[in-house]
Protein backbone atom coordinates (compact mmCIF):
# COMPACT_ATOMS: atom_id res chain seq x y z
CA UNK A 1 0.00 0.00 0.00
CA UNK A 2 1.22 3.01 -1.15
CA UNK A 3 1.85 6.33 1.24
CA UNK A 4 -0.50 8.08 -1.04
CA UNK A 5 -2.89 5.30 -0.58
CA UNK A 6 -2.77 5.22 3.31
CA UNK A 7 -3.21 8.76 3.73
CA UNK A 8 -6.64 8.88 1.92
CA UNK A 9 -7.46 5.86 3.48
CA UNK A 10 -6.63 7.79 7.34
CA UNK A 11 -8.17 10.96 5.74
CA UNK A 12 -11.25 8.48 5.18
CA UNK A 13 -11.07 7.01 8.66
CA UNK A 14 -10.74 10.25 10.54
CA UNK A 15 -13.83 11.93 8.72
CA UNK A 16 -15.80 8.21 9.78
CA UNK A 17 -14.99 8.70 13.13
CA UNK A 18 -15.90 12.89 13.23
CA UNK A 19 -19.30 11.69 11.59
CA UNK A 20 -20.44 9.03 13.80
CA UNK A 21 -19.14 11.36 16.95
CA UNK A 22 -21.08 14.27 15.76
CA UNK A 23 -24.33 12.29 14.58
CA UNK A 24 -25.07 11.27 18.15
CA UNK A 25 -23.88 14.51 19.90
CA UNK A 26 -27.58 16.29 19.73
CA UNK A 27 -28.93 12.88 21.35
CA UNK A 28 -25.89 12.81 24.16
CA UNK A 29 -26.53 16.24 24.92
CA UNK A 30 -30.25 15.25 26.07
CA UNK A 31 -28.20 13.65 28.90
CA UNK A 32 -26.32 15.78 31.13
CA UNK A 33 -23.09 14.24 31.58
CA UNK A 34 -22.16 16.85 34.00
CA UNK A 35 -21.65 20.92 34.18
CA UNK A 36 -20.12 22.07 31.03
CA UNK A 37 -16.65 23.74 31.22
CA UNK A 38 -15.75 27.49 30.80
CA UNK A 39 -15.44 27.46 27.25
CA UNK A 40 -12.88 30.74 27.92
CA UNK A 41 -10.96 28.84 30.33
CA UNK A 42 -7.24 28.12 27.99
CA UNK A 43 -5.37 25.18 29.33
CA UNK A 44 -6.03 21.45 29.27
CA UNK A 45 -4.01 18.53 30.19
CA UNK A 46 -4.95 15.28 29.58
CA UNK A 47 -3.75 11.56 30.69
CA UNK A 48 -4.63 8.88 28.51
CA UNK A 49 -3.50 5.33 28.43
CA UNK A 50 -2.71 4.28 24.46
CA UNK A 51 -3.03 1.26 22.31
CA UNK A 52 -0.14 2.04 19.70
CA UNK A 53 -0.23 -0.16 16.64
CA UNK A 54 1.98 0.07 13.56
CA UNK A 55 0.36 -0.54 10.25
CA UNK A 56 3.86 -1.31 9.01
CA UNK A 57 5.17 -1.98 5.69
CA UNK A 58 8.74 -2.73 4.53
CA UNK A 59 11.08 -3.38 2.15
CA UNK A 60 14.64 -5.17 3.47
CA UNK A 61 17.82 -6.19 1.20
CA UNK A 62 17.31 -9.65 2.39
CA UNK A 63 13.49 -10.40 1.37
CA UNK A 64 10.65 -10.60 3.87
CA UNK A 65 9.07 -8.19 5.97
CA UNK A 66 10.02 -6.22 9.15
CA UNK A 67 7.33 -6.73 11.87
CA UNK A 68 6.64 -4.42 15.18
CA UNK A 69 4.85 -5.47 17.97
CA UNK A 70 1.48 -3.39 19.69
CA UNK A 71 2.30 -1.55 23.22
CA UNK A 72 0.13 -0.33 25.28
CA UNK A 73 1.35 3.03 27.42
CA UNK A 74 0.73 6.28 29.35
CA UNK A 75 0.61 9.46 27.55
CA UNK A 76 0.35 13.29 28.33
CA UNK A 77 -0.76 15.92 26.35
CA UNK A 78 -1.43 19.93 26.36
CA UNK A 79 -3.56 21.45 24.50
CA UNK A 80 -3.90 26.08 24.66
CA UNK A 81 -7.10 27.32 23.09
CA UNK A 82 -6.55 30.32 20.79
CA UNK A 83 -10.73 30.41 20.54
CA UNK A 84 -13.44 28.76 21.29
CA UNK A 85 -13.24 26.50 18.88
CA UNK A 86 -9.50 26.21 17.62
CA UNK A 87 -7.16 24.50 19.77
CA UNK A 88 -3.04 23.15 19.65
CA UNK A 89 -1.97 20.07 21.26
CA UNK A 90 1.31 19.00 22.03
CA UNK A 91 1.75 15.44 22.74
CA UNK A 92 3.97 13.54 25.16
CA UNK A 93 5.04 10.21 25.30
CA UNK A 94 7.46 7.47 25.29
CA UNK A 95 7.04 3.54 23.55
CA UNK A 96 9.20 0.72 23.09
CA UNK A 97 8.89 -1.85 20.27
CA UNK A 98 9.70 -5.21 19.78
CA UNK A 99 10.85 -5.79 16.90
CA UNK A 100 11.99 -8.63 13.92
CA UNK A 101 11.46 -9.75 10.43
CA UNK A 102 9.65 -12.84 9.05
CA UNK A 103 10.63 -14.80 5.66
CA UNK A 104 13.59 -12.99 4.95
CA UNK A 105 16.44 -14.65 3.23
CA UNK A 106 18.27 -15.45 6.86
CA UNK A 107 14.54 -17.14 7.92
CA UNK A 108 12.78 -14.98 10.88
CA UNK A 109 14.77 -12.85 12.77
CA UNK A 110 15.44 -11.13 16.24
CA UNK A 111 15.47 -7.51 15.75
CA UNK A 112 15.65 -6.52 19.44
CA UNK A 113 13.78 -3.81 20.21
CA UNK A 114 13.71 -0.12 20.25
CA UNK A 115 12.29 3.11 21.90
CA UNK A 116 10.53 5.86 20.17
CA UNK A 117 10.41 9.32 21.33
CA UNK A 118 7.35 10.78 19.14
CA UNK A 119 6.50 14.02 19.75
CA UNK A 120 3.38 15.50 17.66
CA UNK A 121 1.67 19.09 17.43
CA UNK A 122 -1.88 18.90 15.95
CA UNK A 123 -3.79 21.97 15.15
CA UNK A 124 -7.64 21.31 16.12
CA UNK A 125 -11.27 22.28 15.43
CA UNK A 126 -13.70 21.94 18.73
CA UNK A 127 -17.14 21.77 17.90
CA UNK A 128 -19.65 22.34 20.45
CA UNK A 129 -17.37 24.07 22.65
CA UNK A 130 -19.41 24.69 25.48
CA UNK A 131 -21.57 21.52 25.53
CA UNK A 132 -21.12 18.34 27.40
CA UNK A 133 -20.70 16.24 24.55
CA UNK A 134 -17.39 17.97 22.38
CA UNK A 135 -16.17 16.29 19.21
CA UNK A 136 -13.06 17.54 17.54
CA UNK A 137 -10.69 17.02 14.34
CA UNK A 138 -7.37 17.54 14.00
CA UNK A 139 -4.19 17.35 11.68
CA UNK A 140 -0.57 18.25 12.46
CA UNK A 141 3.44 17.38 12.13
CA UNK A 142 5.76 15.59 14.41
CA UNK A 143 9.13 14.01 14.76
CA UNK A 144 10.24 10.74 15.36
CA UNK A 145 13.63 10.12 17.98
CA UNK A 146 14.90 6.56 18.18
CA UNK A 147 16.72 5.71 21.44
CA UNK A 148 17.94 2.71 24.02
CA UNK A 149 18.51 0.39 20.62
CA UNK A 150 18.73 -3.34 21.34
CA UNK A 151 19.95 -4.93 18.34
CA UNK A 152 18.75 -8.34 19.24
CA UNK A 153 20.75 -11.14 17.33
CA UNK A 154 22.77 -8.61 15.58
CA UNK A 155 25.86 -6.41 16.41
CA UNK A 156 24.23 -3.15 15.24
CA UNK A 157 21.07 -1.84 14.28
CA UNK A 158 20.67 1.87 13.76
CA UNK A 159 16.94 3.64 13.14
CA UNK A 160 16.95 6.97 11.20
CA UNK A 161 15.06 10.13 13.08
CA UNK A 162 12.28 11.47 10.88
CA UNK A 163 9.43 13.71 10.51
CA UNK A 164 5.78 12.56 10.75
CA UNK A 165 2.30 13.44 9.83
CA UNK A 166 -0.60 13.06 11.81
CA UNK A 167 -4.35 12.93 11.57
CA UNK A 168 -6.80 12.97 14.74
CA UNK A 169 -10.61 12.86 16.11
CA UNK A 170 -11.65 12.57 19.40
CA UNK A 171 -14.51 13.67 21.91
CA UNK A 172 -14.25 15.38 25.03
CA UNK A 173 -17.31 13.78 27.25
CA UNK A 174 -18.11 16.66 30.40
CA UNK A 175 -18.01 15.60 34.06
CA UNK A 176 -17.74 18.61 35.62
CA UNK A 177 -16.62 22.29 34.52
CA UNK A 178 -13.34 21.44 34.92
CA UNK A 179 -12.63 17.90 34.49
CA UNK A 180 -13.79 15.79 31.26
CA UNK A 181 -13.36 11.95 29.68
CA UNK A 182 -11.78 12.01 27.07
CA UNK A 183 -11.36 9.47 24.15
CA UNK A 184 -9.09 9.69 20.42
CA UNK A 185 -7.81 8.40 17.62
CA UNK A 186 -4.55 9.34 15.61
CA UNK A 187 -3.16 7.88 12.47
CA UNK A 188 0.90 8.65 11.90
CA UNK A 189 2.16 8.65 8.66
CA UNK A 190 6.34 8.13 9.23
CA UNK A 191 8.53 6.15 7.19
CA UNK A 192 11.94 4.94 8.69
CA UNK A 193 15.49 3.36 7.07
CA UNK A 194 16.88 0.82 9.31
CA UNK A 195 21.27 -0.06 9.05
CA UNK A 196 21.72 -3.53 10.40
CA UNK A 197 25.11 -4.48 11.14
CA UNK A 198 26.73 -0.98 9.72
CA UNK A 199 24.70 -1.67 6.18
CA UNK A 200 25.27 -5.37 5.92
CA UNK A 201 21.34 -5.47 5.44
CA UNK A 202 18.68 -2.23 5.07
CA UNK A 203 15.35 -1.66 5.65
CA UNK A 204 12.90 0.75 4.70
CA UNK A 205 9.97 0.81 6.74
CA UNK A 206 6.88 2.91 6.96
CA UNK A 207 5.65 2.48 10.42
CA UNK A 208 1.97 4.55 10.48
CA UNK A 209 0.84 3.49 13.55
CA UNK A 210 -2.34 3.72 14.67
CA UNK A 211 -3.16 5.61 18.44
CA UNK A 212 -5.95 4.64 20.21
CA UNK A 213 -6.46 6.33 23.87
CA UNK A 214 -8.69 6.50 26.98
CA UNK A 215 -8.28 9.24 29.28
CA UNK A 216 -9.10 12.10 31.75
CA UNK A 217 -9.14 15.97 30.84
CA UNK A 218 -9.01 18.87 32.57
CA UNK A 219 -9.30 22.06 31.99
CA UNK A 220 -8.10 25.39 33.19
Amino acid sequence: MNNKYKLFLGIGIAASIFLSTTSITNAAERTVIGKAWNAKERFMIRARAINVMPDENSTTTIGGEVTVKNQVVPELDFSYFFTDNIAAELIAGVTPHDMGAKNTALGNLNLGDVWLLPPTLTLQYHFNPSGNIRPYTGAGIGYVHYFNVDSGSFNSIEYKDGISYALQAGVDMAINEHWAVNADVKKLFHNTHANINHGTATADVDLDPWIMGVGIAYRF
